[in-house]
Formats: structure tokens, sequence, C-alpha cells
């Protein structure tokens, strides 16, 4: 495996070295108007030093703004064994550009140099294996043993070898962090995830709070109905409508959530503010006693979680408690207050179940305070406490 990698990388440089090659050509075209030597002699040389170092910078230049990054991503992928990661976005920047420039002049420059060294070498090892049978032809080593002279050919081929690897290994480095994301398109990709990863959690919790609430309504009046059905038809109305109401605002929440995710604008209807508690009540079903002040100084993001957790909160009250439900709200010293509690039902589970846990969430990101617990009359209690500046 080993060798095969090591011959796709010289395939690689061998590569570079050919797209080289026409820039070396208009270097020697150049030079040779230049100097009065237009005769091609020239071309005789594998690498002309100055010619090489003085068309890098046309390689760079042309990097800037030919379409090379899909080619040279490939051939790094393919020939190099790297991976390299998509950058975001799919239009070009100028940052962008710069790495990919800095990558095709490295290619072509360390590419030209190996493929020179490459043709003179391999020739040059040939002639050194069959020196002792063929004899010092070109007169080049005078009174040198000719016997030994395949050794010196296996020196210089494994010579050769290692200069090979070594800039194989160079350009797989220097592939990730020039053709793939810069640091900071890595750090936008791992914000937008964050951010996917927070509205997916909001996302679970407003089916929880909303489609939750309206579940348990509806199982609690749908029993009361059954109840009454017989001797009271018009409480068992009541309830059925209750269980109406409650499925209707439930569907519309849903309606909202799978507009958000679907990205449709026109899908995504109003959330419900602390201004909506009203008809929460009444959907409720529920026996509430209201204690609410003026909220119309409450900003917009804490209404709207504010109204989740006293959805939340009615919910686990319906579901644990009995009797009466005591509802206050209020804004005292730049702060919403809520509290909301009943008396705990005789066989109540009452405590620990995802309702708080969401609670607890949506409290924290407005660096609220929340208890959950029992009271001091002995009544299970909700007391929250959120700051209207965090909202701001």
């Amino acid at each position: 495996m080993r060798w095969r990698l090591l011959a796709r990388r010289w395939a690689c440089l061998i590569l570079g070295g050919a797209l080289l090659m026409p820039y070396m050509m208009i270097g020697v075209l150049v030079s040779g108007t230049l100097t009065g030597r237009g005769d091609g002699s020239q071309l005789l040389f594998p690498v002309d030093v100055l010619i090489y170092v003085a068309v890098l910078p046309l390689v760079a230049v042309t990097g800037l703004f030919l379409p090379l990054r899909a080619f040279e991503v490939s051939a790094a992928e393919g020939l190099l064994g790297v991976e390299v990661d998509a950058v975001p976005g799919g239009r070009r920047t100028w940052g962008e550009r710069r790495r990919t420039t800095l990558w095709f002049t490295l290619h072509l420059g360390v590419g030209g140099l190996m493929s020179g060294i490459t043709l003179a070498f391999v020739p040059f090892v040939v002639w050194l294996l069959a020196v002792p049978f063929t004899g010092d032809t070109l007169g080049i080593l005078g009174d040198a043993p000719l016997a030994w002279m395949p050794v010196a050919g296996l020196a210089v081929s494994v010579v050769l070898v290692a200069m090979v690897a070594g800039a194989g290994a160079l350009l797989s480095r220097m592939a990730p962090g020039l053709l793939g994301p810069s640091p900071a398109d890595r750090l936008a990709v791992a914000e937008q995830r964050a951010r996917k990863l927070a509205e997916r959690n909001r996302l679970a919790r407003e089916l929880h709070d909303s489609v939750g609430h309206a579940l348990s309504v509806v199982t609690l009046q749908a029993a009361a109905a059954s109840r009454v059905v017989d001797r009271d038809p018009a409480t068992a109305k009541t309830a059925l409508e209750a269980i109406e109401q409650s499925a209707r605002a439930a569907l519309e929440d849903l309606d909202h959530v799978l507009g958000v995710l679907r990205e449709d604008v026109q899908a995504r209807a109003p959330q419900a503010t602390l201004a909506d508690l009203d008809e929460l009540i009444r959907t409720s079903g529920a026996d509430v006693r209201r204690e609410v002040g003026d909220l119309s100084a409450v900003p917009a993001v804490v209404s709207r979680e504010a109204y989740r957790i006293v959805q939340e909160a009615l919910t686990n009250a319906i579901k644990h408690g009995q009797g009466q439900v005591r509802l206050a709200a209020a804004v005292q010293d730049d702060q919403l207050s809520i509290e909301v509690a009943n008396a705990p039902a005789a066989r109540s589970g009452r405590g620990g179940g995802r309702g708080v846990a969401g609670m607890k969430e949506r409290v924290g990101l407005l660096r609220g305070t929340l208890r959950a617990g029992p009271g001091e009359q002995g009544e299970w209690q909700v007391s929250v406490r959120l700051p209207l500046r965090s909202g701001a």
C-alpha cells in the first residue's frame, strides 16, 4: 500500500510538472526574445532555474482567476490520498482564491522541480547500471571502477525516491488546509450547526408544551364529559367545547412548527404571548383564579417564553393537582414574576417530568430562576422570576 501511495503521489508531482510546462514555454520564448536566442536551444535543459523562478509569479496570478479548485481537490484526494473538506457557501471568496492560488503555485512549483529531477535522474541511473557492460562511452567517470557504478545507481535511486516521498508528504500536509475551509469557515459551520441544534431543541419544547397541554386537557375533559353526559348535558357540552378549543390550538401550534421545519414563511403563524393568557385559561377547562397585572411592558421574547412556561405549569396543575388553580403574574422591579399553584392530588407523581425540565431550559435561556415544589400552604407551586432586560 505504501508503494502504491508513493506511486500516486509521484504521479501528482508529475502532473504538477506537466501543468507548469506551458508557463515554462512562455518563459523560454520571452527569454529567447530578450536574449536573441530564438533557436530553441534552451528547451534542451530539463529545468532552467531562472525561468523556473520567473514564471512562478505568473502561476500565482492565473491561480487567482482560473476555476482550479475543483480540479486540484480531485487531484489531491485521488493522487495524494488525503481528504479535503468542502468549503461552505459555494461562492468564491478572495480568501478561498488566495488559498487555492498558494496551493496551485506550490503544486506546480514542487511538481515542476521534482519532474525535472526525475527526468535527469532516471536516465542517469539507467546509464550507471549499464556502464559495466557498455563501458564509459561518455568519458566522464575517469579512473573510477566501473563495477561499482550499479551500486552508485542504486544509491541515486534511493535518493530520488526519498526526495519524491518528502515532496509528496509536503503536499499531502498542505492540501487540506489550503484547499479546504479556513478556520473562519469552520467556525461559521459550527455556529450554523449550533443554531440548528438550538432551533431543534426549541421546537421540541414547543411541541411538548403545546401538544402535551392539549392532550392533557382533552383527556381530563373527555373523562369529565363521560361521567356527566347523562345527568348534566350542559356540563358535558362545555367539556366537549374545551376539547375542541384545545385540539384546534394544538393543531395551530403544530402547523407553526412544521412551517419552521419547512422554512415556509406563510405557514408560520404568530407565536402566542402573555396577551393570550385568557384564551389559554378558557381552553384549558380548569378552574383558574387569575391574579394577573399589567404585562404590556414585557418584551416580546420574554412574553413568548413566559406563555409557554405558564402553559406547562398549568398542564402540570391539571394533570397532577386538584381543585382551583391560582395563577399570578406581575411585573415588579424590572422582573416578571409568575406563580401557578394548586393542591396536589392524592396519588400524584408530581415532581420530575420533562415538563419541569423544559421550563428550566426556558428560564435558563432568559437568565431567570425557577422553583417547583411544595408551597407554604402545602400546595404544589411553580414560581418563576424572569429579568425583563434579558430579552431586550
